[in-house]
C-alpha cells in the first residue's frame, strides 16, 4: 500500500473516500469545513446530523456523496476535545479512518486531520502509526488468506507534503511493532529459544548490528545458575541473546533494554492449573519480543545512541530434570535463591540477565517482562506498571509513554515488603506473599542491579488484547516498542 503526504486541499482531492477529523467543538461547521460542506452539496452536515456524530475520540461515520462527484464517499472521525489534545487522539483517528476505508472497500483514501503540534512531523508520525498499526493483519496460520473485494491501494495525507522523513520513521517504528506482534502471537512450537536467536541474528545481518549468542556452556562459565535452573527441564537449549547497535562516531549515550524471554511457561512442577491461561503462555516472551522489535526499528532509524538488546531465552517445562520447589539456585552475582514456586521463573531468568547487563557500563537499563498477574489486577489490561528509583529515568519513561500513547504508571518500591522474600536457608525466596506481588517481584529484581540507573516495566496486561482497541486488532499489541524507541531517541 502506498502512503504519501500531499499538499492537496480537501476541495481539490478526488478519490473513493475523504475522511475529515473533527473536534467535539467543531461539529458546527465553519471556515474551511463549511466550504467543504458546500463543495459536497451539504453532505457533510447531513452526515453529522443523521448519525448524531459528536466528535468523540475514535468515533466515525460515513456516507455517499452524490453521483458524478470527484469524491465518492465522505467520512468523519472524532478527535475529542480540542482543549486538551494528545498525539494519541491523532493515532486513534487515523486508525479509525484506515479501518473505515478498508471496510468501505476503498482503493484510494484521503485523510484530512488538523495539525496539532507545532512540529508537523510529530503529528504526521502519529497519524502514520495509527494507519499502519490498524491495517496490520496476521494471517500466517490461516489456510485462506485471500482478501475479498477491493484492496486499499493508496492513502493520501492531505496538507502533509513535506513530511517524508516523518512518514518513513513511523513506518520503521511500525516494522518493529509488527515483528514484536508476530513473535508474541506465534505459538510455542513456532517461536522457540532457537528461532528467537535466529531472529536476532537475522536483524544483525540485515542492519549490520553486532551480536553474541551465549550457549548453555557459556552461561555456565558465567555462573548463571538462576537462568539455567529454569532452562534445565526443557529439551530445547537456552539462548542468551546480546544484540548491539553501535552508531557511527561517539555515542551520545549508552543504554540497554532487557526483555523476559520465556517462549513457553508451563509453570514447571508448580504447574499451571485449570483457568490459569496456560494456553496463552506463548506470550510470556513479550518482553523479549518487544526488545527485538525495538532493535529492528532502531537499527533502521540509526540514532547517535549505543543500544544493547538482551534476553535470556528458554522454556519453563516439566521433566525429570526440572527444578524442584525448595531447590536453591545461585545467580551470577553470587546471590542464592530458594525456589518456593517454579512458576515464578521469569524473575530468575531476568536476575542473571540484569547482572550481565549491569557490567556493561551503560547509562541506564530498562527491563520489560510479562512478570505478574498482580500487576494486571492493580492496573488492568491497558496500563503497564513501572518501578525505578532514578527520577531522571522515571521522567524520561513517563514522557516517552505520553508521546507514544503506550500507558505506564509508576509503582512504589516498598522496601519493607522485601521481608516477604526472606528465606531461612538462602539469601531470598523467589516469591513473597500474594498481596503486593508485583512490588515484591520488582524488589526481587532490584537485588541484581548494583550501580546502573534501572527501571523495571511489568507488561503482563497490555501485551495482548482480546478485542479491537484503538489501533490494536485482537491479538498481540507489540507493547511497548514505540515507547522504547522514543526513550532511546530522547
Amino acid at each position: 500500500m502506498e502512503l504519501r503526504g500531499i499538499d492537496t486541499s480537501p476541495l481539490q482531492w478526488s478519490g473513493d473516500c475523504l475522511v475529515v477529523g473533527l473536534f467535539e467543538e467543531a461539529i458546527e461547521l465553519s471556515g474551511a469545513l463549511a466550504e467543504l460542506d458546500q463543495f459536497v452539496s451539504g453532505t457533510l452536515s447531513e452526515l453529522i446530523a443523521e448519525f448524531e456524530f459528536k466528535g468523540k475520540e475514535g468515533s466515525s461515520a460515513v456516507t455517499r456523496v452524490g453521483s458524478n462527484h470527484p469524491i465518492r464517499k465522505i467520512a468523519v472521525v472524532g478527535l475529542g476535545k480540542s482543549a486538551a489534545p494528545k498525539l494519541e487522539s491523532w493515532r486513534r483517528a487515523a486508525a479509525a479512518a484506515a479501518r473505515l476505508g478498508k471496510k468501505e472497500k476503498c482503493k484510494t483514501l484521503g485523510i484530512s486531520l488538523p495539525i496539532w503540534n507545532e512540529d508537523a512531523g510529530v503529528t504526521t508520525q502519529a497519524i502514520v502509526e495509527g494507519v499502519e498499526l490498524a491495517l496490520y493483519q496476521d494471517t500466517r496460520f490461516k489456510s485462506d488468506t485471500e482478501e475479498k473485494g477491493l484492496k486499499l491501494e493508496r492513502i493520501d495525507l492531505l496538507g502533509l507534503s513535506e513530511q517524508d522523513a516523518a512518514i518513513t520513521r513511523a513506518r520503521q517504528v511500525c516494522l518493529g511493532v509488527s515483528l514484536a506482534r508476530e513473535l508474541v502471537a506465534a505459538p510455542a512450537n513456532i517461536v522457540t529459544p532457537i528461532t528467537m536467536a535466529e531472529t536476532a541474528e537475522a536483524i544483525a545481518r540485515e542492519y549490520g548490528l553486532d551480536i553474541k549468542i551465549l550457549e548453555r556452556e557459556d552461561c555456565e562459565k558465567l555462573g548463571m545458575g538462576a537462568f539455567l535452573g529454569v532452562a534445565q527441564a526443557s529439551d530445547l537449549p537456552p539462548k542468551f541473546i546480546h544484540l548491539i547497535y553501535r552508531p557511527e562516531g561517539v555515542p551520545r549515550k549508552k543504554v540497554a533494554i532487557v526483555g523476559k524471554g520465556l517462549t513457553f511457561d508451563s509453570g514447571g512442577l508448580n504447574i499451571k492449573g485449570a483457568g490459569s491461561g496456560i494456553e496463552m503462555m506463548k506470550t510470556d516472551m513479550g518482553g523479549a519480543a518487544a526488545t527485538l522489535g525495538a532493535a529492528k526499528a532502531i537499527a533502521q532509524i540509526k540514532p547517535d545512541v549505543e543500544v544493547h538488546f538482551i534476553s535470556a531465552v528458554t522454556e519453563n517445562m516439566i521433566s525429570g530434570h526440572a527444578m524442584h520447589p525448595g531447590d536453591i539456585l545461585t545467580a551470577s552475582n553470587g546471590k542464592t535463591i530458594e525456589v518456593n514456586n517454579t512458576d515464578a521463573e521469569g524473575r530468575l531468568t531476568l536476575a542473571d540477565a540484569l547482572v550481565y547487563t549491569d557490567k556493561l557500563g551503560v547509562d541506564a537499563i530498562v527491563d520489560l517482562a510479562t512478570l505478574t498477574g498482580a500487576c494486571v489486577i492493580a492496573l488492568g489490561d491497558d496500563i503497564a506498571g513501572f518501578w525505578t528509583e532514578d527520577d531522571t529515568l522515571a521522567s524520561q519513561l513517563t514522557q516517552a509513554s505520553e508521546r507514544s500513547g503506550e500507558k505506564l504508571w509508576q509503582m512504589p518500591f516498598e522496601e519493607k515488603y522485601f521481608d516477604g522474600l526472606k528465606s531461612v536457608v538462602a539469601d531470598m525466596k523467589n516469591t513473597g506473599p500474594r498481596p503486593g506481588g508485583a512490588i515484591t517481584a520488582a524488589l526481587f529484581l532490584k537485588q541484581f542491579v548494583k550501580d546502573t540507573p534501572w527501571a523495571h516495566i511489568d507488561i503482563a496486561g497490555p501485551v495482548w488484547t482480546d478485542k479491537e482497541n484503538g489501533y490494536n486488532n485482537p491479538g498481540a499489541t507489540g507493547f511497548p516498542v514505540r515507547m522504547l524507541v522514543d526513550w532511546v531517541l530522547s
